[in-house]
């Protein structure tokens, strides 16, 4: 009987290359996956905070708790506005806008002046948060002293309380105040 031979025999290999493309891989991988997973300031080489500011020219009011200052926008920290065309009543029966009331409060305490924000964080929009001065005077806790927003943090919760009790701003209307505020009183 005749034995067949084959001639395209494949050789028999071990896998020596494949273990070393493994590593390599995963030694350019890891660094990567890290540098995306990782928070921004976990050596502290992030900066915690930024200041903004700008000159009067620059400013201009989105809203209530929101300026633009020159193309930079910043919300202001631990506080909320009622929304431009948000309908409030008077005591008289007669509406009004209390979120253009609110921007025209923080118009009325910028003055003119330059606006300096240390901003603290960005909100789920991606602008800046943070706290901010004009001539010395914090404009968020201005606009909650004077009843135009409320408090959202503990910080300024004495501010609004005080705001409350002495009937100013939009708490003067207390059945047509901002839907909001309903049940802080």
């Amino acid at each position: 009987m005749l034995e067949r031979r084959r001639i395209f025999k494949g050789r028999k290999t071990r896998p020596r290359m494949r273990g070393a493309a493994l590593l390599v891989t995963a030694a350019v991988a890891m660094p990567l996956l890290l540098a995306l997973a990782l928070p921004t300031n976990l050596f502290g080489s992030g900066p915690t905070n930024w200041q903004w500011h700008a000159d009067a020219s620059d400013i201009r009011i989105v809203d209530g708790e929101t300026l633009a200052l020159g193309e930079r926008v910043v919300r202001l920290a631990g506080m909320a506005a009622p929304m431009r065309g948000e309908i409030c009543r008077r005591a008289d029966g007669e509406n009004f806008d209390c979120g253009g009331a609110s921007a025209a409060a923080l118009m009325r305490l910028i003055g003119g002046r330059p606006v300096t924000c240390r901003i603290v964080g960005r909100d789920a929009f991606g602008r800046g948060v943070g706290q901010c001065e004009a001539n010395g005077a914090d404009l968020g806790r201005m606009l909650v002293g004077g009843g135009f927003a409320i408090a959202t943090g503990s910080t300024m919760r004495t501010a609004e309380v005080t705001a409350r009790h002495a009937d100013r701003g939009l708490w003067a209307n207390r059945a047509g105040m901002p839907q909001d505020w309903h049940g802080r009183d």
